[in-house]
């Protein structure tokens, strides 16, 4: 059996880095890298030592999605005319993954989908992953649920039983991969930088990334930063700033200079959860985030109107709180003010994945019976 491999973005080749070895015991194995973020994507692949077979130029500044789902397609059609595999395996809801889907669907290759199932009900939130991995749904043979809420979702839109295996996240899959690399339980690749925050006092995380928190969204997240900063002095605000300069001006602009508020360059997968396991609270809008941070008994606001992780906000690990910054803040102040409750975050299981989610895959995909992940 033959495997192709598709992904394009930092967050797929996370969730793929575990499957991948997984996959590479028992088949063959050829990794198509799309370009779609070129360099979050090298990054990622380096940080699980992983060399793709394929490496297509999909991606420039200023490029539409139209074009580069044009571009995705022609480059697939290619790799497939070359591997003929019999399955392609794909993650997530990027543009990579429904073009990847799509191209092999129309060659009447098997495709899976890593990590179906995930909806907001909303179209425009997230945009356009809501729509890519609904799409996707259509066209999968395979569709790896990582939660049971998740496999609820596919079934009331149709999708088989037979089709579906809840398989916990891969993320947390990863997160065990890469924690066993730390020597002394400290990621080597951590920069000194980020250390002296970390040992000047406790921290928060931030990230943003998503489109529809640009513009005048963007604005006002980082003018509520600046508020919170002041308010809680004594804590380290480091916030990596993703690459794309709808989020890149407006943070340099509006929060740069400020003494403890560090803004940095996106940092490697290990860094990053060095992060998260060491801050009292993150601030988001990732996805991943919510799903690795329960790993570490760290909280998360989640700043985004809609979330498909609503597991971790009923489990307790997440605050869905939006956009409006005067609910953001009101949900920093609640876990701040209570250490207690943050504490007792640590001693809950995560409830996106118990680390086997690539083993099940692999099952599934030798048409063996699977143990579904119950959480």
């Amino acid at each position: 059996m033959k495997v192709l491999v598709a992904l394009g973005t930092r967050p797929e080749v996370i969730k793929l880095a575990p499957v991948i070895a997984a996959l590479q015991q028992r088949v063959e194995v050829k990794v198509c890298a799309s370009g779609q973020h070129r360099e979050m994507l090298q990054q990622a692949l380096d940080a699980f030592g992983l060399r793709p077979n394929h490496m297509l130029d999909t991606m420039s500044p200023g490029r539409s999605l139209n074009i580069l789902a044009a571009r995705l397609l022609e480059g697939m059609d290619a790799v497939l005319e070359q591997e003929r595999p019999d399955w392609v395996l794909v993650q997530g809801d990027t543009t990579t993954a429904f073009c990847a889907g799509l191209a092999a669907f129309q060659r009447q290759i098997r495709v899976g989908h890593v990590e179906a199932g995930l909806r907001t009900g909303d179209l425009n939130s997230p945009f356009p992953e809501e729509a890519n991995r609904t799409l996707l749904a259509r066209i999968a043979s395979l569709h790896f649920a990582p939660t049971r809420l998740a496999a609820r979702a596919l079934r009331t839109e149709g999708v088989e039983e037979s089709r579906i295996r809840v398989t916990g996240n891969t993320v947390v899959d990863a997160i065990q991969q890469a924690q066993a690399a730390w020597p002394a339980g400290i990621p080597s690749s951590v920069p000194a930088e980020i250390r002296a925050r970390l040992e000047a006092g406790p921290a928060v995380l931030v990230t943003c990334h998503r489109r529809e928190n640009f513009g005048a969204v963007m604005e006002a997240f980082c003018n509520m930063l600046a508020r919170l900063s002041e308010r809680y002095s004594e804590l380290q605000w480091i916030f990596p700033v993703h690459l794309n300069p709808a989020v890149r001006e407006p943070v340099h602009r509006l929060l740069g200079g400020r003494p403890n508020l560090f803004l940095t360059d996106p940092v490697d997968y290990h860094t990053s959860l060095y992060l998260i396991r060491h801050a009292q609270l993150v601030l988001s809008d990732s996805g991943g985030i919510q799903e690795e941070a329960p790993t570490f008994g760290t909280p998360v606001v989640v700043m985004r109107q809609h979330t498909e992780r609503m597991e971790g906000v009923h489990a307790g690990f997440a605050t869905l709180a939006g956009q409006d910054t005067l609910a953001i803040e009101e949900a920093v102040n609640t876990w701040l003010g209570d250490e207690h409750h943050r504490n007792s975050l640590r001693a809950k299981a995560n409830p996106y994945g118990d680390g086997q989610a690539s083993g099940r895959i692999l099952a599934a995909l030798l048409g063996k019976s699977v143990e579904e992940f119950h959480g």
